[in-house]
């Protein structure tokens, strides 16, 4: 993690410093992928699932965002293995970026709905 990530304020909103994954999915596992996002202790962490070639990272399938408790993030890696690939560091964090950036620019299109 960068010295920003582990900022508590960021965008002027109280962020914490959390553990997160990034898995690569494909889809022909799609049923494996499912049984480990309901896993108890993977269920409670924050997920976000994104196509890859939308985010801009064609050909690697489903990419799922895991983040929250260090004992339950490492729980998914666990699970994952053999079903899909934990990215490395820095591309994890540019497709945590990413999916970032569409929460933002969603947040910013419905406040100009209701301005």
């Amino acid at each position: 993690m960068t010295r920003s990530d582990r900022s508590v304020y960021r965008d002027g909103a109280l962020r914490t410093a959390a553990m997160f994954k990034v898995f690569s999915v494909p889809p022909t596992r799609k049923s494996e992928k499912d049984a480990i996002l309901k896993d108890d202790r993977v269920s409670r962490q924050s997920i976000v699932e994104r196509e890859a070639d939308a985010l801009g990272f064609p050909g690697l399938g489903s990419l799922i965002l895991v983040e929250g408790e260090d004992a339950s993030v490492a729980r998914a890696a666990e699970l994952f293995k053999g079903v899909g690939e934990d990215l490395p560091a820095g591309k994890a964090a540019a497709v945590r970026q990413k999916i970032r950036e569409q929460e933002d620019d969603v947040a910013a299109g419905v406040g100009s709905i209701f301005g």
